[in-house]
């Protein structure tokens, strides 16, 4: 299969996140089971306009703003009956493959989260309110009538309020590292954040619902890592029993997981909440707010969701801590995830299902596809 897969970043972005890895998983492994491959993205300073990368191909073009139009564009001249079917992946804003493949491909949205509550903490009030109410409910109704798959059910939920009723749920994926830590639980009841200091994961409620659960629990400790913009400010700011590492190393994190009793986790909302499945995948429950994304990862991973409040997870930190520290889980397989190879399996088996021509537009013939391919033969480098 001939398969195009549009993404505003690559993993070589600065700003890649999840999202990318999930993509770079699995299209390699359809590259390795004979499928073409090309994944179109934003430019990245010191990287080409294409490249192949893991058996597939990368064409970069356009910033986070202008990737929209330079994909349709590179389309237009060079993409025009040579894929069987492009996948529309999502980070907010939607390409709207399924309004201009008009070729024949067929076609089909791929959406890890939905925005919504985040426009608030990470745009300024006017902006926000016009990305929440105006800009992303249009966004996706426009893509609501294309067929879409999603990472959780949180997602398909989302996707139905705005319209959305072809939508699919696919597995989401983890690889553990090849040594997991073999470490003892800290003597010390420990529990431990892993995500970056930014307002929409909730850092500050973390350390409030600790100082809470510390008043039953005295000797309580909190291990707060990664980076980000409030990181400064937050260890300035550290009252007793919590500790910033910082960005750390994969193995120092992992480490750190196995070591402490309960992993918290606190966002706005996510896709999935990949960073539950590492804690389970090191023996470690999560607790975690009851939002979109986190509730499906903390409730596969056998962890607790509780109401979005620091008087809540206080409640649950001092409920279950004795438990946790006197008989700690065993690691669970893949975090209560998917290994890589199922998802690419699975994903690409909803791919040839569900995708679609677009309404309105016949199907390309042999023929006729065989006619564009020699027209635009020129361009297939570019």
């Amino acid at each position: 299969m001939r398969i195009l897969v549009l993404n505003w970043r690559d993993l070589a972005h600065p700003e890649s996140g999840g999202a990318e890895v999930y993509t770079e998983q699995v299209l390699r492994r359809w590259a390795a089971a004979g499928h073409e491959v090309t994944l179109f993205a934003a430019a990245v300073a010191g990287r080409p306009a294409a490249e192949l990368v893991d058996g597939y191909r990368v064409v970069r073009a356009g910033n986070r703003f202008t990737v929209y139009r330079e994909a349709r564009r590179w389309w237009d001249r060079y993409g025009r009956g040579r894929f069987d079917v492009v996948v529309d992946e999502t980070n907010t804003v939607p390409f709207h493959a399924h309004e201009w493949v008009r070729d024949g491909a067929r076609t089909i949205a791929l959406v890890h989260q939905t925005c919504e509550e985040i426009w608030h903490i990470n745009a300024p009030p006017l902006a926000a309110q016009l990305g929440r109410y105006v800009l992303e409910p249009n966004w996706l109704r426009r893509l609501a009538g294309a067929p879409i798959l999603a990472v959780s059910e949180s997602t398909r939920d989302a996707l139905a309020r705005f319209g959305a009723r072809d939508v699919t749920v696919v597995p989401e994926g983890y690889e553990p590292p090849g040594d997991l830590p073999r470490v003892a639980k800290e003597a010390t009841p420990t529990a431990v954040f892993c995500g970056r200091m930014v307002s929409y994961k909730r850092p500050r409620e973390v350390i409030r619902a600790v100082q809470l659960a510390r008043r039953e629990v005295p000797d309580l400790r909190l291990w707060m890592i990664g980076g980000g913009p409030l990181l400064d400010r937050l260890r300035r700011e550290a009252p007793a029993g919590v500790e910033f590492l910082g960005r750390v190393p994969e193995e120092t994190k992992h480490d750190r997981m196995a070591r402490a009793h309960v992993h918290l986790a606190t966002s706005v909302r996510e896709g999935w909440g990949l960073v539950v499945t590492e804690a389970a995948a090191m023996g470690t429950s999560t607790i975690a707010y009851d939002v979109p994304g986190l509730r499906d990862s903390t409730r596969a991973a056998g962890g607790v969701v509780v109401p979005p409040e620091p008087e809540a997870l206080a409640r649950w930190l001092v409920e279950l801590l004795p438990g946790l520290t006197t008989a700690a889980p065993a690691p669970l397989p893949y975090g209560g995830a998917h290994s890589w190879d199922d998802v690419a399996t699975t994903l690409l088996a909803a791919v040839d299902q569900h995708a679609r021509v677009p309404d309105g537009v016949r199907a390309a013939t042999p023929a006729t596809d065989r006619s564009i391919r020699e027209n635009q033969l020129r361009g297939a480098d570019a």
